[in-house]
């Protein structure tokens, strides 16, 4: 493939020029990361050891955990580097490879959500064939589904921003290389990038959208027809957080990639900063306050390593 760019490297115009502004989001971000990093890490160790938790439903949080660090890493460290740089670059190739990586995660985390209210219809609605229904086999084909997928949607959308011809000017209004800002950007026609962003959207979007919608509308089906309160609240109390994690991935994610417009506005870098960076961070922590098999492993957990620890020290 003939090398697109004239420019060899961009310029992030980031969420603030002002620097101790930039000192002070320094500080917040590495926090944001640091618990990210902690949360995700303690969900798989949990999952990990604690052979209750080697279900369906655990098996696909475990690579959501796994995913969601990877998703944070494509972005944080690079912007907290930027905070403390007087120039915010980045290298045009780091930059398209950056933007795949980001795809990558951020799709392949949407498909797994998808493979999750799957298993939460399956565990309600036919719980007499859920063993069978979710079986290991299964659960591996729909992981391998949802990894290729993703890297479909990233692969398409990154040869497309290939494809174009970068000549200046080259400052992204943006703290992270993802499609549309990289469009304004471009000094050739870019309606074929357009097109394939808006048709990976809707192929890959809509099909695991649809899925999880799908999925949702047979499991409260199910709920209502359940005659006891505490039967119903035991059946939701199942998937209420995973639904919460859907809403935030979804919500937000939408709103920022069916835009009609690549302009990147600040209200924009507010949405990217909640599906990017804040809702890795959110996901083990809605999974361990809402889900009470996690908040059970846990405390077994800081139990046994508190009785480890009192033993070495006798």
């Amino acid at each position: 493939m003939e090398n697109q760019t004239m420019v060899t490297e961009f310029i992030f115009l980031g969420l603030s020029s002002d620097p101790q502004l930039q000192i002070f989001l320094f500080l917040v971000f590495l926090v944001i990361y640091v618990i990210t990093l902690l949360g995700n890490m303690m969900i798989i160790l949990v999952i990990s050891t604690d052979t209750q938790l080697h279900t369906p439903m655990y098996f696909f949080l475990f690579h959501l955990s796994f995913v969601d660090i990877c998703y944070s890493s494509v972005t944080v460290p690079k912007m907290l580097q930027d905070f403390l740089a007087e120039r915010k670059t980045i290298s045009a190739n780091g930059c398209f490879a950056q933007n795949f990586f980001f795809l990558f995660s951020g799709g392949t985390g949407v498909f797994i959500l998808s493979a999750m209210a799957y298993d939460r219809y399956a565990a309600i609605c036919n719980p007499l064939h859920y063993v069978g229904t979710m079986s290991k086999q299964v659960c591996c084909h729909l992981l391998s589904v949802s990894c290729i997928s993703g890297f479909l949607y990233a692969l398409a959308n990154t040869l497309s921003v290939l494809s174009l011809h970068f000549c200046g000017p080259n400052e992204i209004n943006h703290y992270i290389c993802e499609p549309p800002p990289l469009l304004v950007l471009s000094c050739s026609e870019t309606l074929i990038p357009k097109v394939v962003l808006f048709a990976s959207i809707i192929i890959f979007g809509s099909s695991s959208f649809l899925l999880t919608l799908v999925s949702y509308i047979h499991i409260i089906s199910a709920i209502l027809r359940i005659h006891t309160t505490e039967g119903r609240h035991k059946a939701f109390s199942t998937c209420s957080s995973h639904l919460i994690v859907v809403i935030l991935y979804y919500g937000t994610g939408c709103f920022r990639y069916m835009k009609p417009t690549s302009e990147v506005s600040g209200f924009d870098r507010i949405i990217s900063i909640q599906y990017s960076i804040l809702t890795p961070m959110l996901n083990p922590i809605i999974y361990s306050l809402k889900n009470k098999d996690v908040k059970t492993a846990l405390w077994k957990l800081f139990v046994k390593f508190k009785f480890s620890k009192e033993t070495l020290h006798c």
